[in-house]
């Protein structure tokens, strides 16, 4: 069985995560480590009910008791900071979404990958059963993809990526050109923002991120003989994203994506932003600047007050 650490576990994902790995047999979380929000009490919860034998206060400590380990604190600013000890120690590191939030740490990770450091995850979203189905049909019945659309609410970063992973799950190595931001529609105090990406291949995208409303994910895939529409079913996302990981894990087939395939994701949404700034001009991924336009401590204390409601 596959020893996994948690690092914070801000979000529901570790609980969720927690009893997969028990209904599969295959994994389960045996440590954890908790300097963020989450307080005493509600990590001996997470413990008690999870069966974790070990809470550790230091990370290379802990990183010489596990497989895994995965990073799951909700401020993406802090990934690099907690991911080191267990680089340094060889261990496999999986980062919860969104892997990093500056153009600046999307080649500080790439070049840990370089250097020999193992970095997965990050989005269940690219993983999904629905992304399975449209990749295992015959080209010639399904066509060419010609435009992918994607439709995901909350707010414009932490879950809003989920969008864009999605559409990235569709490609395997192929970079993005340019974000552009096309314009808000507001509605009943409701907003949604709207953005186009040029690909390398051709192929175009847009993602939608309405903001203040809940959204179901959902893809809309256009080819050159027809178009598939659906909602991605949120109650397997986990599970078909983690077999994947374990897959990795136990050296079965690896459809992980690489380190270059997460950045991306990153990168089309800073350009996206950079470009919401700059009035809507197309915004090339190699001109993204070294700003932080989304920022992981205001974040985290938003998510903290609104877990404490």
């Amino acid at each position: 069985m596959i020893r996994v650490g948690t690092v914070n576990i801000d979000t529901s994902h570790p609980i969720a995560f927690a009893e997969l790995f028990l209904k599969s047999g295959r994994a389960k979380y045996t440590a954890v480590y908790n300097d963020g929000f989450r307080t005493d009490d509600e990590v001996k919860n997470f413990m008690d009910k999870f069966g974790v034998e070990e809470r550790f206060y230091d990370l290379s400590e802990m990183a010489k008791n596990i497989d895994i380990v995965f990073i799951q604190s909700c401020n993406w600013d802090r990934h690099i900071e907690l991911m080191m000890p267990f680089i340094e120690a060889g261990v496999p590191v999986f980062v919860d979404k969104p892997l990093v939030g500056s153009i600046d740490d999307c080649k500080t990770v790439e070049k840990l990958v370089e250097d020999g450091a193992v970095i997965i995850g990050s989005s269940a979203m690219r993983y999904t059963f629905e992304h399975k189905g449209i990749l295992s049909m015959d080209v010639a019945q399904r066509g060419e993809i010609v435009h992918l659309s994607a439709t995901v609410g909350v707010d414009e970063f932490n879950y809003a990526i989920h969008a864009v992973e999605s559409l990235l799950g569709f490609f395997r190595g192929i970079k993005a050109i340019s974000t552009t931001f096309i314009g808000t529609a507001v509605v009943g105090g409701s907003e949604c923002d709207t953005f186009f990406v040029k690909f390398e291949n051709g192929v175009t995208a847009t993602y939608h991120i309405c903001t203040k409303a809940w959204q179901p994910s959902t893809l809309t895939v256009v080819t050159t003989k027809t178009t598939y529409a659906f909602k991605i079913d949120s109650g397997k996302v986990y599970e078909a994203m983690l077999n994947e990981v374990l897959d990795f894990m136990e050296g079965k087939e690896n459809n992980v994506a690489t380190i270059y395939e997460l950045t991306e994701a990153t990168k089309i949404m800073l350009a996206g932003k950079q470009s919401k700034l700059d009035g809507g001009i197309e915004t090339a991924i190699s001109d993204i600047r070294s700003e932080r336009f989304f920022d992981g401590d205001e974040f985290e204390k938003f998510y903290e007050s609104q877990q404490r409601k």
